[in-house]
């Protein structure tokens, strides 16, 4: 975990990975990576403390300045440009990195259905790149290396700008509007703040949802281990969900923030989103804010591990701050979980209603 004040090697690769993005300036060339404490290492100042935060931004991960598991995790993904390595489907070691997500695109754009472009090399990545390796000739054996690169580049020449991804989300979401009877639903109760509020609430909305006929199924059971979030995407992903709504408290340093957001996947600064979950984190935000007084933090795309790793429409929803007073205070009120279950409830039956059948 490092931030702001520390020394040494990884704060130089840190640093050399944000500018070769053009995030910050290289790092000098007599640094002296061997002598963390001298006066010549790499130190993480001011200026990589906003790189790394812009990094953050772009990625749409949790802007905090501080380099953990998946800030570095993702450095090391856009440290890849497609050309730059062969690239395969190994199951149960997906390769990761900027190079598949270009790669996902060029397919999309030439037609093909690799899936959401997430840059994992999944199953659909690797069935879209064989039948394009098919359609032009090239051995079809799901290896993306220089001969199946050229073909590309004779292709993307002339092939640009297909709207395939488009016309998928507008199926996806088609599909969900049948009626929520027949809906497998995962609700998650993912907060490690608070984790008996979010489960709370996560049981009044499985009881919910279980009256209308939908299969609503849990991540955790109240006090059992609490899964990643990949794991859990493992689990909705396996079930063959429709929709995965995760329930989430906050914690903050400062007494102020308050309120209820809602996120779901998609690119900050791009516009690269899931359009079906787009459509049910704004009905959530809307039904949450309706039925409760707490302050509208609007919706946001991000690129956290669940919302990236599953292949349904996926939200988070942030139902207040328990380092805000006036927020705790209604977190732990019978009256407002059942208010949040509530909006929850119909917001997902909205979005599943046919739409011949909304109001």
């Amino acid at each position: 975990m490092l931030r702001r004040g520390a020394s040494g090697a990884a704060v130089a690769e840190i640093r050399a990975r944000l500018a070769q993005l053009g995030l910050c300036a290289e790092p000098p060339a007599s640094t002296d990576l061997a002598a963390p404490d001298s006066q010549d290492s790499p130190v993480f100042d001011d200026e990589l403390d906003r790189a790394v935060r812009a990094f953050q931004q772009e990625r749409g991960i949790t802007v905090d300045g501080i380099v953990g598991p998946d800030t570095f995790r993702r450095l090391e993904e856009a440290r890849w440009q497609l050309g730059d390595r062969v690239l395969s489907y190994v199951p149960g070691h997906m390769m990761v990195g900027d190079d598949v997500t270009t790669l996902q695109r060029r397919l999309t754009e030439l037609g093909f259905n690799p899936g959401r472009p997430d840059g994992i090399f999944g199953p659909d990545t690797d069935h879209a790149l064989r039948e394009f390796q098919a359609g032009v000739g090239v051995v079809a054996d799901g290896t993306c290396g220089p001969e199946t690169f050229r073909a590309f580049d004779r292709l993307i020449r002339t092939v640009i700008g297909g709207n395939a991804a488009e016309l998928r989300e507008d199926l996806t979401l088609a599909d969900l509007q049948t009626g929520v009877a027949d809906k497998v639903i995962v609700i998650d109760p993912g907060s490690t703040v608070e984790p008996d509020i979010t489960h709370a609430v996560a049981v009044r909305v499985e009881g919910r949802l279980a009256a209308l006929g939908t299969q609503a199924l849990l991540t955790r059971p109240p006090h059992g281990a609490h899964p990643s979030e990949a794991e859990r995407a493992e689990f909705a992903n396996s079930i063959g969900a429709d929709i995965t709504v995760s329930i989430h408290v906050d914690r903050s340093d400062s007494p102020t923030p308050h309120g209820i957001a809602t996120f779901y996947y998609g690119h900050p600064r791009g516009s690269l989103h899931s359009r079906a979950g787009k459509v049910l984190a704004e009905s959530l935000q809307h039904e949450l804010t309706t039925r409760t007084d707490r302050l509208d933090c609007h919706t946001h795309p991000r690129t956290w591990d669940l919302l990236r790793l599953t292949r349904m429409p996926t939200v988070r929803v942030e139902i207040g701050y328990v380092s805000n007073p006036d927020d705790a205070r209604h977190l732990r009120s019978g009256t407002f979980q059942d208010a949040l279950a509530e909006g929850i409830a119909e917001a997902i039956m909205s979005v599943c209603a046919p739409v011949g059948q909304r109001g």
